[in-house]
Order: structure tokens, then sequence, then C-alpha cells
């Protein structure tokens, strides 16, 4: 990776494309994504056609909340004391 790759921001293209959608349903238009199937692949080309690298990365802040609620939902079934 070049330092002209490592200093750009990345974002969650979700929250982009949510926030995209959002702006157009405002106006009166009714956007869709992935009739066909899987919407990942078009909501990357709009966040590139934006200027915006989309993250492969996962969000850690929200892999950990499941990793808390899957151990208390466990605790909660599983434990017998």
């Amino acid at each position: 990776m070049s330092a002209e790759n490592s200093d750009r921001e990345t974002y969650n293209p979700w929250s982009v494309v949510h926030l995209v959608f959002d702006h157009l349903a405002d106006r009166g238009l009714h956007p869709a994504f992935g009739e066909s199937g899987d919407p990942s692949a078009p909501a990357a080309e709009l966040l590139r056609a934006l200027g915006i690298h989309p993250s492969v990365k996962p969000d850690t802040r929200i892999q950990e909340g499941v990793r808390e609620e899957l151990a208390a939902l466990r605790k909660t079934m599983f434990d017998e004391s």
C-alpha cells in the first residue's frame, strides 16, 4: 500500500448509501438497489462515483457488540446455575 492510499479516509458503504437514498426519497424519488440480488456491487459503484472508496473492513464496534450480545444469550440460554 502506498503512502497515498494509507491516508485515504474510508466510510461504511451502507451509511453513505443510506444517506443518499434518504436524500433522494426526501425529493419524492424511489431509489432501489439489488432488485435482482445483492445490492453491494451497485452500492460500491455509487460510492466510487462520488469519490468515496468503500472499505471492506468490518466495523469492530459492531462486531464487539454482536459478540457481547451472543455471550449474554448463551449465558441466559445455557447457564444452569
